[in-house]
């Protein structure tokens, strides 16, 4: 997904769903009275005063708020909050062992606020809208680096039901047989259908050397399989290059996959041109397949290698009678009207910015795409610092191609289908790839 980062900043909407109230002048805690049915709003409470604030006939204390006015907002009524908040002080049977709870999690205030706010971001029904407090933070963190322990897979919602994008080259979900389109049904025996998308990630997630059991259904298939996957400490590679002939020796197609846009990517792309360049040959072979996006600048300097200064990359739309924000290439140019010739792979696994980058080259002429549809992830996300030790993750943006074809809704169609042939029980790796052939076949003709 095209992520953006903005300076730290405190969002005072985000703040709004828990400290915000706590301007009403309500204190809780200690041995009191149930609450009664009061209204509250954050615009004032009417039988409110000063620190304490009068409810039926008891007074509710609440000790060490802090921002309590900061972006305060009026009419939304707090009252349910804070009862449920009261209530669990109350009656809520904080789990241990000892007294053989239905959990034994021990949970703090601070937890609760975080679960709040985690509740009122899931409210909007958006699985790549996510708050992360601290533990889930430090996870995105280590992401963004390119290491970490898992089973090397990019998972995302589709229908509803966490799907895999794309298992990652030689990973150990690759090894054991996970395939772009497979469906996550379950984790260790336990449905996912409650989960929102980071809860099945961190839950795929595990200590290297660790053991999980995925309920899979492949895509196409009648019934689900479990799938026993080791951990490992997941190093994400990004790019590598090689030449191929076609009809003779000296007919060479260069290739390159791409399989991330991080960071560093559009600089290894830089470099992977500059071979394509030197190598004489002017056949190219870009395989976007499994590839899940990444940032958007990458795409976008990616894209200036091939189309003239101006010309539109990726268009931006919020859907809020908002004029779109137009992502132009840069103008590098270098490829253009050299005779290039260009195939670009893509499949189902290839999300965010691998159609944005493909779109574009398919739209404008540069390329024909070859293989199945894409993934269909054409959402940017922002984020944005909560606190020191947690953000949120928005989504702020729909992507269109620069014809208007909106990623999210279909993906993109390749000018060429091409099927992979269905695996065999017993091997997880196809006998032949008749995408990159099919690819390999329409250069060398030309």
């Amino acid at each position: 997904m095209p992520i953006k980062f903005t300076k730290t900043t405190i969002s005072a909407f985000f703040a709004l769903s828990l400290v915000l109230a706590f301007s009403s002048g309500w204190y809780l805690g200690g041995q009191h009275n149930r609450l009664t049915e009061t209204y509250a709003s954050l615009g004032g409470v009417s039988d409110c005063q000063g620190s304490s604030c009068s409810i039926g006939s008891s007074y509710f204390l609440l000790s060490n708020i802090i921002n309590a006015e900061k972006g305060k907002t009026a009419n939304v009524d707090f009252a349910p909050f804070w009862k449920t908040w009261q209530i669990l002080n109350q009656r809520y049977v904080n789990g241990t062992a000892a007294i053989n709870s239905t959990s034994t999690k021990k949970v703090t205030d601070q937890d609760r606020v975080w679960g709040a706010i985690s509740g009122m971001v899931s409210s909007l029904g958006d699985p790549y809208t996510v708050f992360m407090p601290p533990k889930e933070k430090t996870r995105f963190e280590e992401d963004i680096r390119g290491n970490f322990s898992g089973v090397g897979m990019e998972v995302g919602m589709k229908d509803g039901v966490p799907t895999v994008i794309s298992p990652l080259s030689n990973s150990p979900a690759k090894k054991a047989g996970i395939l772009a389109g497979d469906k996550v049904l379950k984790i260790d025996g336990v449905s996912v259908s409650e989960l929102v998308l980071d809860e099945v990630i961190n839950k795929i997630r595990g200590p290297e050397g660790t053991v999980v059991t995925l309920t899979i259904l492949h895509d196409k298939a009648k019934d689900p399989k479990d799938i026993k996957i080791t951990r490992a400490v997941i190093t994400i590679p990004t790019i590598d290059t090689k030449i191929v002939t076609g009809r003779s020796a000296n007919d060479k197609i260069f290739v390159i996959n791409l399989y991330n846009f991080s960071a560093q990517s559009a600089d290894l792309f830089r470099d992977a041109i500059n071979q394509f360049v030197k190598s004489g040959s002017h056949k190219l072979i870009l395989d976007l397949r499994g590839n899940p996006g990444g940032y958007l600048d990458a795409a976008v300097d990616m894209a200036s290698w091939f189309l003239p200064a101006g010309k539109a990359v990726v268009r931006e739309t919020t859907g809020q009678n908002q004029a779109e924000k137009v992502y132009r290439s840069v103008g590098y140019d270098t490829l253009n009207n050299k005779n290039l010739k260009m195939v670009v792979l893509v499949d189902k696994g290839s999300a965010s910015a691998s159609e944005i980058l493909a779109g574009a080259l398919s739209e404008y002429g540069v390329a024909k795409l070859v293989g199945e549809k894409t993934f269909g992830k054409g959402s940017v996300q922002e984020l944005v610092a909560i606190t020191e030790d947690s953000s949120l993750k928005v989504t702020i943006a729909r992507w269109l191609t620069p014809k208007g074809k909106s990623l999210s809704q279909n993906g993109l169609d390749p000018d060429i289908v091409v099927k992979m042939p269905e695996m065999s029980s017993t091997s997880t790796i196809p006998a032949k790839d008749l995408q990159f052939e099919k690819a390999v076949e329409i250069l060398r003709d030309k």
